[in-house]
């Protein structure tokens, strides 16, 4: 079992995307969350609107030092990050795994490239998405795309599960021991059904689920700390990774949509991080 987790991410008191996305439901599940806060905001940004900062890189910096100095980074099995807002910030997240390898070689790195999306382009400032492509990739044990983000770091158009598959073997090439496309819309499935896919050296695990017509902020975020959760769990399986993961993030997307919520209801739905409403079963891709 994971005794803890450091996540190194946003922060926001209302809503739920960031480390105020992924710290409740890990803890809900038994984890010891350690969450390092990049910038403390209102709200999202897509708001328009919001109140807050962004910290300095050397106060990010000097959590990090100061849980070090607490001599219990041993106990720390894997490190979180998404959203970076500067290249300095994916050097922290470097030293971090770094660090905490030095402890325990095992620790996993889950990272998720967050840098834009289908319909709305790139939202992160210049120079991030080579970042993640030459540099951060390299580090990551997991990397959690989306299916526009797997483009640019394949450099691969993709609308096909054959082509997705291929870019995600690319990419691991690069140091990934796993690509989760955390959200594949192929050819003719648009608004009709969309694919989560799990991809590591052995095997192509494949969940599908109905599409739900709700744009939210989080659900990746969410999405990736699942996921590392299960897949430390079920000792690097990939495939009870995916349908534990799929099961609970549908389920709590459709009791958002439900209660007609901007933001993910994570309190409402609490108890389908322990018992999902739906179940999903992923099938393996075979050429």
């Amino acid at each position: 079992m994971i005794q803890s987790i450091l996540s190194i991410q946003s922060c926001v008191s209302y809503g739920h995307v960031g480390n105020s996305a992924v710290t409740f439901p890990l803890q809900r599940l038994g984890v010891d969350v350690w969450p390092i806060h990049t910038v403390l905001f209102s709200n999202h940004t897509g708001y328009g609107r919001w109140g807050g900062r962004v910290f300095d890189i050397a106060a990010v910096r000097d959590v990090f030092l100061g849980i070090k100095e607490r001599g219990i980074l041993h106990r720390c099995k894997a490190l979180l990050s998404g959203y970076m807002g500067s290249k300095e910030l994916g050097n922290v997240m470097i030293e971090a795994i770094e660090e905490l390898r030095s402890l325990n070689p095992d620790s996993i790195y889950c990272c998720d490239p967050v840098m834009g999306d289908i319909g709305r382009g790139f939202f992160v400032k210049e120079g991030i998405p080579e970042f993640f492509k030459e540099t951060m990739i390299k580090y990551a044990t997991i990397i959690t795309p989306n299916h526009f983000e797997l483009e640019f770091l394949s450099g691969q158009k993709i609308s096909s599960l054959e082509e997705a598959v291929k870019a995600a073997k690319d990419i691991m090439q690069k140091g990934p021991e796993v690509v989760l496309i955390t959200s594949l819309v192929l050819e003719g499935e648009e608004n009709k059904k969309i694919n989560m896919v799990a991809v590591n050296k052995k095997s192509v695990s494949i969940v599908t689920t109905p599409y739900i017509n709700i744009s939210l902020n989080g659900t990746g975020d969410i999405t990736a700390a699942l996921f590392t959760y299960f897949y430390i769990n079920h000792q690097k399986d990939i495939t009870k990774a995916l349908e534990d993961t799929v099961s609970r993030v549908y389920s709590i997307i459709e009791k958002t949509f439900e209660e007609k919520s901007k933001e993910l209801v994570l309190i409402k739905a609490q108890e389908y991080l322990i018992n999902p409403k739906h179940k999903f079963n992923a099938h393996l891709f075979q050429k």
